[in-house]
């Protein structure tokens, strides 16, 4: 048959069509038959036939070109150090909203001896402080296609979930620690209205009293070395003797004051090699809330860069710990039409002061 048109060669094989099919033979992209013209026209080849009858290509699906790695990448957390620093404990359960910590202080007095004397005494006086619990929760949710959906990407969607519920959880019960609760008897390691009065950093000889400015040791190692000896008399006159410079000690600090601790001086001494030979059992503890507030670290000290210098032990005796009530309760998982939700709870009683002259701070440095 000759086509002298692309019309009538179409039209023809729309009308024999149903006969191939009906053969078994689909050509669902073939359009017409060839045109006589074209036949003859020897500059023209099967893939420059012009017009497309087929519908313009648009190379492969990108997802056959798309790899997603297996290995999954967590966005990072700065780590809780209050239970660290301080040590945890628990006391009671979430049942109990009010704590009371006994305190007893010896009194009496002597005389002079006498056969028939009565005089002198000895007696005890109580105290009970107070604590008060804060219960805190956050609410886990899915639902069946979005963990279908999920499980396509090769993720774990409720061990995630799970995972980020308790981050919350830890988040907060760490800022508990250190800032307390306001409006409740929780108090934190920053803010308890028993610590003593914070020291003021003595004057650099580069100006000011930091020990790093606009990212730059501003101190000399002996200067930051006096500081740290001023806390150290602090202490040990807080305590009347009780510290002394071979016992345990903690020295905390945010992660950017540490930096100066590797000051070092003419002797080609630094901060460190100081603190080793002179306070040998003393440690060096970071974290990011010992900082000054700013945009990037809002759990900061609003008063500027805090140190503190804390004896954990004094005559057998905890100075301070962080306590809760309630380290994570999962409560049972709620089944909707076709989504889950649980609920998971946490309580503290914030940070525990039992021996305030324990604990020697400076702030500015």
């Amino acid at each position: 048959m000759n086509f002298h048109s692309f019309d009538q060669a179409r039209a023809e094989w729309e009308a024999v069509r149903p006969h191939f099919e009906k053969a078994g033979v689909v050509l669902p992209d073939v359009k017409a038959f060839l045109c006589e013209d074209w036949k003859r026209d020897h500059t023209l080849a099967m893939d420059a036939i012009p017009g497309l009858f087929t519908d313009p290509s648009s190379a492969v699906p990108a997802m056959l070109t798309t790899m997603i790695d297996p290995t999954i990448y967590e966005i990072l957390f700065t780590p809780n150090k209050a239970a660290q620093i301080f040590g945890e404990v628990r006391k009671g359960t979430w049942l109990d909203e009010t704590i009371m910590f006994p305190q007893v202080e010896h009194t009496g007095e002597v005389t002079s001896y006498g056969d028939f004397s009565e005089n002198g005494h000895a007696g005890a006086n109580t105290n009970w402080p107070q604590r008060q619990a804060y219960l805190f929760q956050t609410v886990k949710e899915y639902g069946e296609r979005e963990l279908e959906r999920a499980g396509l990407a090769r993720l774990n969607w409720v061990s995630e979930i799970d995972r980020a519920a308790t981050t919350v959880l830890n988040k907060f019960l760490n800022f508990v620690y250190f800032f307390g609760v306001q409006g409740l008897q929780n108090y934190g390691a920053f803010n308890d209205p028993n610590l003593s009065t914070a020291l003021s950093p003595a004057l650099k000889a580069a100006g000011g009293t930091v020990w790093i400015l606009n990212g730059v040791i501003n101190a000399q190692a002996n200067e930051v070395y006096a500081d740290i000896q001023a806390l150290f008399y602090k202490l040990v006159s807080q305590t009347n003797g009780l510290v002394q410079a071979t016992d345990s000690m903690i020295l905390a600090m945010s992660p950017q004051s540490s930096v100066a601790l590797t000051a070092t001086n003419t002797f080609n001494v630094n901060v460190y090699d100081l603190l080793k030979k002179n306070y040998p059992n003393m440690r060096v503890e970071t974290a990011v809330q010992y900082a000054s507030t700013s945009t990037s670290n809002p759990q900061g000290n609003s008063a500027a860069n805090l140190v503190q210098l804390i004896a954990p032990n004094i005559e057998g005796q905890q100075t301070a710990y962080c306590a809760f009530n309630e380290k994570l309760r999962a409560h049972p998982i709620i089944r909707a039409m076709s989504s889950y939700k649980q609920k998971m709870t946490s309580g503290a009683w914030g940070f525990v002061l039992r021996m305030p002259f324990g604990i020697a701070q400076m702030t500015g440095v």
